[in-house]
């Protein structure tokens, strides 16, 4: 389970709508930062550590970039952040648009505390599922990148089926090289068996 202190980001361009939702998420002791755009949003998103729980606050309408273009662009990103939506101008086609694009709520302004903080909290444990999923594969891919790139070359060519001997003369390097990177990627793994090696390389898509 991910226990890192989580993180509620509030995208609004009224610094005192961003200022009232920090003071009320510091009252019940979570984080938040605030920001003025999406701009400014991705661009502390990209510089940022991104191991915490987190979910994103969100105004539908903004200068420049609206919520809900925000929102369509999220996936482009790579960007699975929770969102909640909140509004002063809301409509239902726009809110039925925001819940189909996945967010957990739309609120209308003025909205009751307890509403944003209920859908936040549901937000936060969403993401901490998620994030408590990807870390296996997170590591996986770490011991992967740990691997030479001749190890790697082995490690191909022995979940492919190949012999040593096959590999070895593929690669053009002898036997007792491709044994001993076999081993070494294997430690680096820590798998003890072929059929645990080819499954970590079917995991990975790197055959």
């Amino acid at each position: 389970m991910n226990s890192a202190p989580a993180m509620v980001y509030v995208v609004d361009d009224d610094a005192s709508v961003r200022a009232a939702i920090e003071d009320l998420l510091a009252s019940v002791g979570l984080a938040a930062r605030g920001f003025g755009s999406t701009a400014e949003f991705v661009a502390h998103w990209r510089a940022a550590p991104q191991d915490a729980p987190a979910c994103l606050v969100l105004d539908i309408r903004m200068p420049g970039q609206s919520g809900l273009e925000f929102q369509r662009q999220m996936q482009e990103l790579s960007l699975a952040l929770p969102v909640i939506f909140v509004t002063g101008h809301g409509d239902i086609p726009m809110s039925v648009q925001a819940m189909k694009g996945g967010a957990i709520e739309f609120l209308t302004k003025p909205f009751r505390d307890q509403d944003l903080l209920d859908a936040i909290q549901q937000g936060i444990g969403r993401d901490r599922e998620r994030l408590d999923q990807a870390s296996p594969a997170r590591q996986l891919q770490a011991q992967w990148d740990n691997l030479s790139g001749g190890e790697q070359e082995v490690v191909r060519g022995v979940a492919a089926g190949r012999l040593n001997k096959q590999v070895a003369a593929e690669l053009g390097v002898s036997e007792i090289t491709v044994k001993v990177r076999r081993a070494q990627a294997m430690r680096k793994l820590q798998v003890r068996t072929l059929a645990e090696l080819v499954r970590v390389v079917d995991r990975l898509g790197a055959g």
